[in-house]
């Protein structure tokens, strides 16, 4: 039990690790991209072209793959106002009934990001500069979406199993 336990924490390491890693690279990108642009437009009268679209799609990843980084880590905003002041079975309670709906609204999301992403395959979409196509990012961010959903309902699952 205990290596089985350690192995996933080991895999659960890796993976944050690696998402980290991914948005890092994003991130310095879109940084890099945005002063190149600036300097390109102010000092040389000739922007990237593209960059805003470039930069907008590179933002919706970096959230995107954030998301189940979020969920391993049980990073979501908590407002405890008033959970703190009930006892500990009700407060358990509370968390695994949110959960619950958190998990369910994100298979939802994840679900229509996909539909979405059928749309916009059928008629082709691209961003207007570029022509890079639409519907990978919108699978992409569905995926990611589906990954945080079901995160959230194993660990629901492994608390409740862990406990009782």
């Amino acid at each position: 039990m205990t290596a089985t336990i350690s192995a996933a924490s080991g895999v659960t390491r890796w993976l944050r690790s690696g998402i980290a890693a991914i948005c890092a690279v994003l991130l310095l990108a879109m940084m890099l991209l945005t002063m190149a642009d600036v300097l390109g437009r102010y000092l040389m009268n000739a922007p990237v072209k593209g960059a805003t679209e470039l930069t907008e799609l590179m933002l919706a990843a970096v959230i995107f793959i954030g998301l189940p980084a979020a969920s391993l880590d049980r990073d979501h905003i908590y407002v405890d106002v008033l959970t703190a002041r009930l006892s500990g079975w009700l407060q358990a309670v509370l968390e695994t009934a949110v959960a619950l709906v958190s998990s369910g609204i994100l298979g939802v999301v994840a679900w229509r990001l996909w539909k979405i992403g059928d749309q916009i395959a059928g008629y082709g979409g691209t961003t207007p500069t570029l022509k890079l196509p639409l519907a990978p990012l919108a699978y992409g961010v569905a995926v990611l979406c589906g990954a945080a959903a079901v995160i959230t309902l194993v660990q629901i699952l492994g608390k409740r199993g862990h406990n009782g």
